[in-house]
């Protein structure tokens, strides 16, 4: 009777969650997820999904965390900023591109007009040479330009947006932080 006693006394409950993530980033949720009391669950190990063929490998990673934990609400809440904080770094490197793209192909779709007006005059009766090179030159640097102007963007985009994103780490490292604290 006494062993039943001990196994009853022994138990804990666990809440369970389930991160799907980028391979690169696997690690470092780890550790910071242990700031807000979850552990890896040693029942399920980490598993792989694949994804389009040029997407990074996405892990997923099973947590658990006990759920008698002192502090579990100002754990919750700090484990919401950090991952909201996280959301903000992922639009942010999302912004990095978007711009970009937008502009590029609003350039290659200029220069497509131009080298279709540049084709109706050479086709028209009588063929108009001088306005077909008129539009087709517009035309051949609306094809050409939009891949420097969109290596030119992002790299502006980048450097507008690297300050931020370092300023968002360091808001995750604070909350993570505090998280430990209260653990301990």
């Amino acid at each position: 009777m006494n062993t039943l006693e001990n196994k009853t006394t022994d138990f804990t409950g666990y809440d369970y969650k389930e991160i799907i993530t980028k391979s690169s980033q696997a690690s470092m949720l780890l550790d910071c997820y242990q700031n807000f009391g979850w552990i890896p669950d040693e029942n399920m190990p980490v598993t792989y999904q694949e994804g389009r063929p040029k997407e990074e490998k996405k892990q997923i990673l099973y947590l658990k965390r006990d759920r008698k934990i002192i502090n579990k609400t100002e754990l919750t809440r700090l484990q919401r900023n950090f991952e909201a904080c996280l959301h903000e770094i992922e639009a942010l490197e999302k912004s990095r591109t978007s711009a970009a793209t937008i502009w590029a192909l609003v350039t290659a779709f200029i220069g497509t007009a131009f080298m279709a007006g540049s084709t109706f005059a050479v086709t028209a009766e009588p063929p108009h040479i001088v306005l077909c090179i008129i539009l087709a030159v517009p035309g051949l640097a609306g094809w050409t330009i939009p891949y420097f102007l969109y290596k030119w963007i992002v790299h502006k985009q980048t450097e507008r947006i690297t300050p931020l994103i370092e300023e968002k780490y360091e808001e995750i490292y604070d909350v993570c932080k505090k998280g430990s604290r209260l653990l301990f």
